[in-house]
């Protein structure tokens, strides 16, 4: 049975790596993209996919062909992947010295069906980009695209200080861009809506006017007990798995 993404991106990406942490399946440090890739659209709100990973060059030219000439092989790829795709591009020029999309290219992209853009390079063509609605992650923006043109296709990219596969599920926002393990991905909509139950705890005591530091304390336990529990309800289906 596919996968419901749209039960996914109901909760932003902090909740989204709040509940990974509850299964143990990764270190707490693993499997999110560092503060050098960021959302260019903020305002912008969750999405979930999967990677189409390609490589980009902008410092040289191409040796043959144009600067688009993969492009037709990228978008006739992602019928390969279970669910709609997110482009992930590592910029293999160190530093980026031109951008690796623009409006052309984010445009394509939605029209097959793709939700978003994440790339270690640079962006351009923002107020373009931003205008229909295609929600793209970068460490920054450069006015020309060189000479821009893809270098390999669906294989393993290192982006933001992480590895991502081929296929890998992705959920990003404004507050950045994280994996989920394919392994918790049918359970994690679920466990992400009782964390923000557990969250409401405490902040329903914040917000009611009356801070006081006994009845904060007792809130606080409560939501840290609902946590606990929570976790140990999942240990134990896995164990039973």
């Amino acid at each position: 049975m596919p996968l419901d993404l749209s039960r996914l991106t109901q909760f932003d990406t902090p909740t989204i790596c709040n509940a990974i942490e509850l299964f143990e399946v990764r270190p707490r440090t693993e499997g999110y993209m560092d503060a050098r890739i960021r959302a260019c659209f903020p305002e912008m709100p969750p999405i979930a996919g999967y990677a189409s990973t390609a490589t980009m060059r902008c410092a040289f030219p191409k040796r043959s062909g144009d600067v688009y000439g993969s492009l037709d092989e990228q978008v006739a790829r992602f019928s390969e992947l279970p669910g709609p795709p997110v482009v992930v591009y590592q910029d293999l020029d160190d530093p980026c010295v031109a951008a690796t999309f623009g409006e052309i290219m984010c445009t394509t992209y939605q029209a097959f069906g793709a939700v978003g853009l994440i790339t270690s390079g640079a962006a351009r063509d923002v107020d373009q980009v931003r205008k229909i609605g295609f929600a793209a992650f970068s460490n920054g923006a450069i006015c020309s695209h060189g000479y821009s043109h893809i270098v390999d296709l669906h294989r393993a990219v290192r982006v933001g200080g992480i590895t991502v596969h081929p296929g890998d599920l992705i959920h990003a926002d404004a507050n950045g861009v994280t994996t989920i393990p394919m392994e918790i991905a049918a359970d994690l909509a679920d466990v992400a809506a009782e964390y923000v139950l557990a969250e409401a705890i405490l902040l329903g005591y914040l917000r009611n006017g009356t801070a006081e530091s006994k009845a904060f304390a007792e809130a606080r336990r409560a939501m840290m007990d609902e946590f606990a529990t929570l976790a140990r309800r999942i240990r134990t289906k896995s164990a039973g798995a």
